[in-house]
């Protein structure tokens, strides 16, 4: 089954007040859940169209992870509770983009690891730990794993400038067969760099540090 990848750049600040906030929530951000919930009940309705049960909603995902937990027992709970996550996510972070759409995203972004360790680039700047990192570890409570999906990935901006430049000076080291998506990776990545550098002011002002990844399908 191929899987679509999309990304979203924001500061992961910006998701943390959501996640155990009970009634706490300011009137901005009660303004802000009302437009996760709604977007956990169109999620719901695209899930009920395909005649997929999770065991557990995704709005009734969202209000647990609001209220701190994630304790369903429901055998497909995980994939409830990561796109809720990926609700909140949307609506405190920037318009999606895709990366695109591939078959197996993982068999391939850890072949193209092997490429990228074999081409010289640091191990930290390799892509496919970062595709399936999961949610932020700051999250005050254990999230169940998603199974066979969807997943969320984490690429810190402070390491996009360095990582583009690495892929760049890699693209004629690697097989022919991955340089059209590794030259995509770049652009990516320099795109979100320049407008995260903080000499431009924009890392302040927006509170951006991750680029989110959302590998869906």
């Amino acid at each position: 089954m191929s899987r679509i990848i999309n990304y979203r750049i924001s500061g992961r600040a910006k998701l943390l007040p959501y996640l155990g906030a009970a009634d706490g929530l300011t009137p901005d951000q009660r303004r802000v859940h009302g437009m996760m919930l709604d977007r956990a009940r169109r999620e719901q309705a695209e899930l009920d169209c395909q005649g997929v049960d999770l065991g557990l909603t995704v709005p009734a995902a969202l209000e647990q992870l609001t209220a701190g937990r994630a304790d369903s027992t429901a055998r497909y709970a995980g994939g409830a509770y990561t796109r809720a996550l990926q609700c909140m996510i949307a609506c405190t972070s920037s318009d999606p983009n895709d990366l695109g759409v591939y078959s197996r995203p993982s068999t391939f972004f850890s072949l193209l690891d092997e490429e990228l360790t074999r081409a010289g680039v640091d191990p930290e700047l390799l892509f496919h730990a970062r595709l399936f990192s999961g949610p932020p570890d700051e999250i005050p409570f254990p999230l169940p794993h998603p199974g066979d999906g969807p997943y969320i990935g984490m690429f810190p901006l402070a390491l996009a400038g360095r990582a583009a430049e690495a892929y760049r000076a890699a693209l004629d080291l690697v097989g022919e067969g991955f340089r059209h998506d590794l030259r995509e990776l770049a652009e990516l990545l320099e795109f979100a760099h320049r407008g995260w550098e903080p000499s431009t002011g924009n890392a302040d002002r927006y509170g951006h540090d991750t680029i989110y990844f959302f590998t869906l399908g």
